[in-house]
């Protein structure tokens, strides 16, 4: 191709190459404007519960949309005996668990609660103390969805002794080893309810803002490889 004095000529590797590359570079950034949306989307769900009137579970429920991060109140007894720890929690820097503790209501159902974040102490040996008793109680927090897409190494395994740690939670499992069925959320315990440790909660680590800014670093990248492609297979016509 020939524009005024220059010759476009690009070889059939470099194009193929630069193509891959392009169709790379362009999807991360889609990739990453579509987090963006799933993180506003999130937001969005976690403010209409703030302030909201506490919704009332009596029994077993249903995931809907609608129960996303509202407000709940429940009444039951907790499991004292059979408690998780979440492995590879962050508090300020610091690492720890959170202690995931069953709450068994009154029509036999079950919910998991996380009662919060505690260190891991001296020694990773030594399991911290998270003894709670199993009066029954009223207890508040938000309704947190159960992530389906989490990356594992492998297959949480079922242990013998509890409280053990595990790295996601996993609702079938979980039932299984406890013998009754779990609602499919997460009451993240309120920070003026008792028997709870650290409790800030956030929605996200980081906001959407930071996935635009990767968007645009890709979109970046992606404009500069076509500029450099266009200069190294373009030169001046010779008379």
């Amino acid at each position: 191709m020939q524009i005024g004095p220059f010759i476009f000529k690009p070889g059939l590797l470099p194009s193929l190459v630069t193509l891959v590359l392009l169709v790379l570079l362009t999807s991360l950034g889609f990739w990453q404007l579509d987090r963006a949306e799933q993180k506003r989307a999130l937001l969005s769900d976690y403010r209409k519960g703030e302030g909201a009137v506490s919704i009332p579970i009596v029994g077993k429920i249903e995931f809907t949309e609608g129960l996303k991060y509202q407000m709940a109140s429940l009444k039951g007894r907790y499991e004292t005996h059979r408690q998780i720890l979440l492995d590879n929690r962050t508090s300020n820097g610091m690492a720890g668990y959170h202690v995931v503790t069953p709450l068994r209501l009154k029509d036999g159902a079950g919910i998991l609660v996380n009662r919060g974040w505690i260190g891991i102490g001296e020694s990773r040996d030594v399991l911290p103390d998270i003894v709670v008793d199993d009066q029954f109680r009223d207890i508040q927090g938000r309704l947190k969805p159960i992530a389906e897409k989490v990356f594992r190494l492998g297959e949480e395994l079922p242990r013998e002794q509890w409280p053990y740690r595990i790295q996601h939670i996993n609702i079938e499992s979980i039932s299984q080893e406890l013998g009754y069925s779990l609602i499919p959320f997460v009451v993240l315990l309120s920070s003026d309810q008792s028997d709870g440790f650290v409790r800030d909660w956030k929605p996200l680590t980081f906001g959407p803002e930071r996935n635009q800014g990767y968007a645009v670093q890709w979109f970046g990248l992606a404009v500069a490889l076509l500029f450099i492609y266009i200069i190294v297979n373009t030169s001046r016509e010779n008379n």
